[in-house]
């Protein structure tokens, strides 16, 4: 007999995601060829998409292609796209920094289309992991480029609404179904972009493979799974600031694996993210709220 999954099981499963999407920039630096932004999202998206409903076997009904579209460009195409503009055209930390504000606008959009009430403690949370990655992700050293920065905000956006309407839109489709069909579908609107505006991919050895492989795999197809079932299960603000252990798990890899620095600043931002993250999900005075009055005259 099967028992459903306390939520904290469920938190720490949706929080998988975030720290394996934190490895994309490892591997993608260290693994795969540079240039083929777009290709590489293709090739992240399409097959994980397409293996997937090898499995499921199960093709989306006509009424709903449009929603799927819509979710898949919302969650895969234009968010990726976005991000790799973003990435090529501010350093890391500015980019992370602009991604994290999807927690503020998970917030608002969740609002609009699910009439969720905006909380004081949601906001709090959200602005004090900003503060966090900014602390985390930022140097003296960074630059501003307005197109960067528009994109990062774009990328941010695109995520936030893909979050709140995969609650809304998802209906009784069976999760692993439901994450097949959006993967195909984003892979297919990137595909055109990444033949019309990228050349062909060289030729790729075991490392290079290996990486497209993790990043499909396991960053794509497993992940969005988890994050999808999240996102069903837990509030959206909650869920939104879980995104917050992405750029953290980077920069921990970097210090890591790569031997880069972490300073102190960076070591209190990191703190300050993991306070924002609990402060959302075990919030003792939203908990007091909720609590029956006792002994009151």
């Amino acid at each position: 007999m099967r028992h459903p999954l306390t939520r904290l099981q469920t938190l720490a499963l949706t929080a998988l995601a975030p720290v394996i999407w934190g490895t994309t920039y490892l591997v993608t630096s260290e693994m795969l060829p540079e240039g083929y932004p777009l290709t590489i999202a293709m090739l992240r998206a399409l097959p994980a998409g397409l293996l997937l409903l090898l499995v499921v076997r199960k093709l989306p009904p006509r009424e709903k292609l449009v929603d799927i579209f819509i979710l898949g460009g919302l969650n895969f195409a234009a968010f990726w796209t976005f991000l790799f503009i973003a990435a090529y055209r501010l350093p890391g930390g500015v980019a992370a920094t602009m991604g994290a504000t999807q927690a503020l606008l998970v917030i608002f959009i969740a609002r609009a289309v699910l009439a969720t009430p905006v909380r004081r403690d949601a906001l709090l949370a959200g602005m004090l992991g900003v503060a966090g990655v900014a602390l985390v992700a930022l140097t003296a050293a960074a630059r501003l480029d307005m197109i960067g920065i528009g994109a990062a905000l774009a990328g941010a956006a695109s995520m936030a609404a893909g979050t709140v309407y995969s609650r809304k839109l998802r209906g009784d489709t069976p999760l692993l179904t439901f994450t097949a069909w959006q993967l195909a579908a984003g892979g297919l609107l990137l595909l055109p972009a990444a033949l019309v505006f990228e050349p062909g991919l060289p030729a790729m050895d075991a490392t290079s493979l290996a990486g497209l492989a993790w990043l499909g795999l396991i960053g794509a197809a497993l992940t969005y799974v988890l994050w999808f079932r999240g996102v069903q299960k837990i509030d959206p603000a909650a869920v939104s600031v879980l995104g917050f252990l992405s750029p953290l798990t980077a920069v921990l890899l970097g210090w890591l694996v790569l031997g880069q620095d972490l300073t102190a600043l960076q070591t209190a931002g990191a703190l300050l993210v993991v306070a924002s993250i609990l402060f959302a999900q075990f919030n003792p005075i939203r908990k007091r709220r909720r609590a029956p009055a006792r002994n009151r005259l």
